[in-house]
């Protein structure tokens, strides 16, 4: 298929996306969004005064969300690799946290009192090949685990975008040595056709 072809099927997916049409509606960045909503509904992740890190921000959606739950007294961080437009009360990190100047930029910014919530709806660029590309999307879930590790405090939690496929159950054991709870979830705004599910992780214990 060609890359007119492809092009030309995405856009026609995304004007007949209902979820597209409701972020365009609504004012959010990305149907993304609904994606965190849902899982906002059934697992309650985001607290008022809450303090968050959201990795991989751009375009912003989860970020503007997070930031309109923790108010005004909470706190969001938002990263990428990737510039990212300003939002109100979001403070962004423009890097790869990957890099240590990046990382002790966040931890700076997090200061003594950690946060409530890592998040993460990072993927890597699709190549198209499992092979290449389950490594990869795990990869990027077992750097947002370690952060989570690092700057979580007790109780926090942690969401991150999962792919099935080679890792995926040894890391939802990983993850529950470190939470009481660990769910997957589907939400209905992930496309029925994807792999992709969300890991939600509960009470962080250090």
């Amino acid at each position: 298929m060609s890359k007119r072809s492809s092009s030309k099927r995405w856009l026609q997916r995304q004007d007949s996306d209902v979820y597209v049409k409701r972020a365009r509606a609504e004012g959010w960045r990305s149907r993304a969004v609904f994606k965190l909503i849902e899982i906002q509904e059934r697992d309650r992740i985001l607290r008022p005064s809450g303090r968050v890190l959201d990795l991989g921000a751009a375009p912003g959606a989860w970020s503007q969300y997070a930031v309109r739950s923790v108010g005004p007294s909470g706190l969001v961080i938002g990263v990428d690799l990737l510039p990212m437009d300003p939002i109100a009360g979001v403070e962004f990190i423009q890097g790869d946290f990957r890099n240590e100047e990046v990382y002790e930029e966040v931890v700076r910014t997090v200061g003594e009192r950690g946060l409530d919530l890592v998040m993460s709806d990072m993927a890597p660029n699709i190549s198209g090949t499992r092979a290449v590309d389950q490594p990869r999307s795990m990869y990027l879930a077992e750097l947002s685990l370690d952060i989570s590790g690092r700057i979580l405090r007790p109780g926090g939690a942690f969401v991150t975008k999962l792919f099935h496929g080679e890792g995926f159950d040894e890391f939802v054991r990983t993850t529950r040595d470190a939470f009481t709870a660990v769910k997957v979830r589907k939400p209905k705004a992930s496309r029925a056709q994807s792999r992709e599910t969300y890991l939600v992780a509960t009470g962080f214990r250090l």
